[in-house]
């Protein structure tokens, strides 16, 4: 009898340690968190900022155990932008993704879920950026055409579908590039507030590309309108 007694004594001591052992959120439980990411994109011929939600495919997303300082797991979704923690005890959880900023900067978003045991937590959609369209000012401008053929000269009017490059000052590569339109019009949307060259190309008789540059400072939430002098004059060769 007593040794029954001691036998159910140990084994009760024994589970009560175990289950402190699993009272901390994390893994060893049979419930799960899951949850969708989306992608909101911002179409560049848009000047209103339009969203485009999308699926989030292919994203890492991370869970973070209770209070813990740092993340205890991560995953990645799926085609369907779903992800989900699997065998988790009772607790409070929180998952986050990461959202770009315009400037490259990387934010978190996240959301908290409580989980109880053997249940699954749905959280609530993640919506993350994809830092292209932070912008909110325009640059437009004109490019008129002199157009030759061989030798000679074959008329002249607005440079329709000539390309236009935006480059911000000081960085080797252009950053966007646009066609003009049948009004000469060209126009670079979703601009951040800085200093700019636009750019295009001027032919000679050979067909040698020349490159014709104006330095231009556009500030938030503006409409730059390149001046009619500043309007850009190209030979183009057809």
């Amino acid at each position: 009898m007593r040794i029954t007694k001691r036998l159910f004594f140990v084994t009760a001591l024994l589970l009560s340690l175990l289950v402190s052992c699993n009272s901390h959120e994390g893994e060893g439980g049979t419930g799960t968190v899951r949850g969708y990411v989306k992608l909101v994109q911002h179409p560049d011929d848009d000047f209103q900022l339009t969203v485009d939600t999308i699926d989030a495919a292919k994203t890492d997303v991370f869970i973070v155990y209770g209070d813990d300082d740092f993340y205890g797991d991560d995953t990645e979704t799926n085609p369907d932008g779903l992800y989900q923690f699997e065998y988790l005890t009772p607790g409070d959880y929180t998952v986050f993704a990461y959202s770009t900023l315009a400037s490259g900067e990387k934010v978190a978003v996240s959301e908290t879920v409580s989980l109880t045991h053997g249940s699954v937590a749905q959280v609530p959609t993640l919506y993350i950026h994809d830092g292209k369209a932070y912008g909110t000012s325009i640059i437009k401008g004109k490019v008129w055409g002199v157009y030759f053929h061989n030798e000679g000269y074959h008329g002249e009017g607005w440079a329709y579908e000539h390309r236009v490059y935006l480059r911000k000052l000081g960085d080797t590569y252009h950053q966007d590039d646009v066609r003009v339109g049948l009004d000469g019009v060209f126009a670079f949307q979703k601009v951040l507030p800085g200093t700019y060259e636009v750019i295009t190309f001027s032919e000679d008789a050979m067909e040698v590309p020349s490159p014709i540059i104006d330095t231009v400072t556009v500030g938030a939430d503006q409409i730059l309108e390149m001046t009619p002098d500043t309007t850009f004059v190209v030979r183009i060769q057809v």
